[in-house]
């Protein structure tokens, strides 16, 4: 049986210092989409400037820079090559490397190619940042997880089941204490934060465990893993911890969507109800905390 502490008090972002500006803050760098796909890149970069990073550019295909731009003035478009169907070069990585950033998130709407693949590849030996890796960046990471032992950075991992199985390469039990002790397992071989997503989504280092109180199944609907994404960079980026940055993603995030979920219900819930509900969800987690 694995063995590891239970967390159950959530972290709270620091205040903000008055003499601060935008490097205080963090430079997230995301690396989303593809043709069909530039909304995943958009919710990540949105989600991330409402998560407080102080600047945020968002690097994607060129086919798709103009489209991603269009979504939302605050953040910067980074065009990469790609190829004939829209889906980002290995090439770019050369760009990528040259980018000073705080944190990287990688994986929103990137699709699967050879080419894709080894971009991921490089990125995951090549990044010595913090780096966040969701949705086809952990189906690109599955076929060669040996490349963590590489890292030279810390990583969070954001899987649903599905694509965890396809991480440890088997099946995974909705059972509690087999999901657990499989999640806490994987993070202490891989040296990862593991955020297995999911009713009750754990957050674990190997070390410590949560599970999240927020959230509800209005949340199951597309985009939803991408603000997520955005939301954990931004507040990594801001000097959390890994693990305290997981747990406060996690769970502000959740906590937007009951307070969308209050408003609005269950059914009508999107994506970007949840980017836009992060402001409420910081504050009240404040109010509750001070």
């Amino acid at each position: 049986m694995a063995d590891f502490r239970r967390v159950t008090e959530v972290p709270t972002l620091p205040s903000r210092n008055p003499e601060g500006h935008k490097g205080t803050y963090g430079s997230v760098l995301i690396v989303a989409g593809s043709r069909g796909m530039a909304g995943a890149a958009a919710l990540a970069g949105m989600a991330a400037l409402r998560g407080g990073a102080g600047l945020v550019t968002v690097a994607c295909p060129e086919s798709i820079a103009s489209l991603v731009s269009s979504f939302e003035p605050s953040y910067l478009t980074l065009p990469l090559p790609c190829d004939a169907d829209g889906k980002l070069l290995s090439s770019a990585a050369d760009s990528l490397l040259s980018r000073k950033h705080d944190v990287m998130a990688l994986g929103p709407g990137l699709g699967q190619s050879e080419e894709l693949s080894h971009l991921v590849a490089r990125l995951v030996t090549s990044v010595d940042k913090p780096l966040v890796i969701d949705a086809d960046g952990l189906n690109l990471l599955a076929p060669q997880m040996d490349l963590l032992r590489k890292r030279s950075g810390p990583t969070m991992l954001t899987p649903h089941p599905g694509e965890f199985a396809r991480l440890q390469g088997a099946g995974v039990s909705s059972e509690t204490p087999a999901r657990e002790e499989a999640a806490v397992s994987f993070a202490t071989q891989h040296c990862v934060i593991l955020i297995l997503k999911g009713h009750g989504t754990i957050i674990t280092d190997g070390d410590r465990l949560v599970v999240n109180p927020t959230g509800n199944p209005g949340m199951v609907t597309g985009g939803t893993g991408d603000v997520l994404t955005g939301l954990l960079a931004a507040l990594r980026g801001q000097g959390m911890s890994d693990f305290d940055a997981a747990q406060l993603a996690v769970y502000l995030h959740g906590l937007a969507g009951d307070i969308v979920a209050k408003e609005k219900g269950e059914i009508s819930l999107i994506a970007r109800d949840l980017v836009e509900a992060l402001p409420p969800a910081f504050l009240k987690h404040r109010l509750h905390r001070d």
